[in-house]
């Protein structure tokens, strides 16, 4: 679905290539470097941020978490009950009107929900499957739209020079882009189960080599919908219907089951993954709710989301207006990661970083009351910023939106800006020399300033445990 947008915003199969191509790298490059903290400190990404934002500001990581699982778990739900409603029609001509395409999507989201609830071991199973599956099917589509695809399809823009070419050219990179983005905060729930003394190249070449392998489900999407909109005489506008339902219609008779159950699997893939681990993560934040009773919770914001984004406002708008605020508030979060690995030259205690998890207080993450402002600031500041400069033609445009021609420059100036802001920060205001380990800071100065010892929470001494983790 994601890799249809540069033909649903005008390019040529040719220009929708390079788009893809540029946000996937560029995508698959910021991610990377996120794969070391899970297999290094044994958890998620969100605790491994204790270290940079602090043992409180680690709520930043699972914030980011549900705005992610929210907005991927809403785009597996429509294009899978798409694919159910235009499936039935076809095959057994049942009606098309929203009550039936609310009734898939409840159907959808509640097994989606059903599989995360019923825990880690079965999800793991559906996606070997899915994975496995998606992917052979997607090969298996290359033959059945080979006679019907066209490279030369031109979209609406005849050159680079043409008025709306290059907003619509940076927009559609931005959308591939956001997939590999997503997986930031999420990317430790899986890597922690790589053993610790893994090369941390072979890690990040790992995570970096599997975003670029998804140009196989981008380049479907790409080619299928330049055959969609060939056929229907020009580009696929945002507002006409959606791209699963012209899919299907262009589809061969011994394809349409393959491309219906592509569909179902890549959807429930993708919705297992985004919701089980952002309830996972939101039960260890608040102690009160189980991993069953979260899970539900973000389940059920989520459901609310997709009725929401489908019936009281425009579909493709709803996610590419999703997936550009994913960017701006989670890359520069991903920045703030990356520097704060290198300065600290890939060290950290294990121990601190579950302080809030275990209701204790103190450690080397505690910074200033649980928070660690230099990271919270630059963070703060560059997404803020960030979205200052996002243009949206037709659905946001910041204030700052047009200052590049109309072309959206919001990634660049969140990234740059939390790299220069972060590291300032950390020259002009050192952090305590014991977060740095035995080889000291690199690239930024370091504070004598105390760290206070671990307590629970009445303020009992708690025994510190190995610094280096063992």
């Amino acid at each position: 679905m994601l890799g249809a947008f540069p033909i649903l915003f005008g390019l040529s199969f040719w220009q929708g290539l390079a788009a893809t191509g540029l946000g996937l790298v560029a995508g698959a490059l910021i991610l990377a470097p996120l794969a070391v903290f899970g297999p290094l400190n044994g958890t998620n990404n969100s605790v491994s941020s204790s270290a940079h934002l602090g043992v409180h500001g680690r709520v930043v990581g699972s914030f980011l978490s549900l705005l992610t699982a929210v907005a991927f778990f809403s785009i597996s739900v429509w294009s899978s009950g798409d694919a159910l409603v235009g499936g039935a029609h076809r095959m057994f001509h049942l009606p098309t009107g929203e009550g039936v395409y609310a009734v898939a999507y409840a159907l959808f989201a509640v097994l989606v929900l059903a599989v995360c609830i019923y825990g880690f071991r079965f999800m793991l199973f559906v996606n070997k499957i899915a994975v496995a599956t998606a992917s052979l099917l997607f090969v298996l589509g290359f033959f059945a739209f080979a006679g019907d695809f066209d490279a030369g399809y031109q979209g609406s823009f005849q050159s680079l020079s043409t008025p709306g070419f290059w907003p619509a050219f940076i927009g559609s990179a931005l959308i591939v882009l956001s997939n590999p983005v997503s997986f930031g905060a999420f990317l430790g729930d899986w890597a922690r189960y790589i053993p610790a003394d893994t090369p941390r190249r072979r890690v990040m070449g790992a995570a970096f080599l599997s975003q670029i392998a998804t140009i196989l489900p981008f380049f479907f999407g790409l080619a299928t919908a330049s055959i969609i909109a060939a056929k229907a005489g020009g580009f696929l506008d945002p507002s006409a219907p959606d791209y699963v339902g012209g899919l299907l219609a262009v589809s061969p008779s011994w394809y349409f089951v393959p491309v219906c159950l592509l569909a179902l699997i890549g959807g429930m893939s993708t919705g297992t993954t985004s919701l089980y681990g952002t309830g996972l993560d939101f039960a260890s934040v608040f102690p009160k709710f189980s991993r069953v009773q979260a899970t539900v919770l973000v389940g059920v914001l989520s459901i609310g989301f997709i009725f929401l984004g489908r019936f009281a406002a425009n579909l493709s708008q709803s996610i590419s207006t999703f997936a550009t605020l994913i960017i701006v508030c989670t890359a520069p979060w991903m920045i703030i990661m990356t520097l704060g690995y290198v300065t600290r030259r890939g060290w950290y205690d294990p121990d601190s970083l579950q302080v809030f998890n275990r209701r204790q207080k103190g450690g080397r993450y505690w910074f200033t009351h649980g928070w660690n402002w230099r990271g919270m600031a630059a963070w703060l500041a560059s997404a803020l910023v960030a979205v200052l400069f996002v243009n949206l033609p037709g659905q946001f445009v910041g204030p700052l939106g047009d200052s590049a021609g109309g072309v959206d420059i919001s990634l660049l100036v969140g990234l740059g800006l939390a790299a220069v802001v972060y590291l300032a920060l950390l020259w002009i205001f050192p952090e305590p020399r014991a977060v740095f380990g035995p080889e000291g800071p690199r690239l930024v100065r370091a504070s004598d300033a105390a760290v206070p010892p671990i307590t629970e929470a009445d303020g009992t001494a708690v025994r510190e445990a190995d610094p280096v983790g063992v």
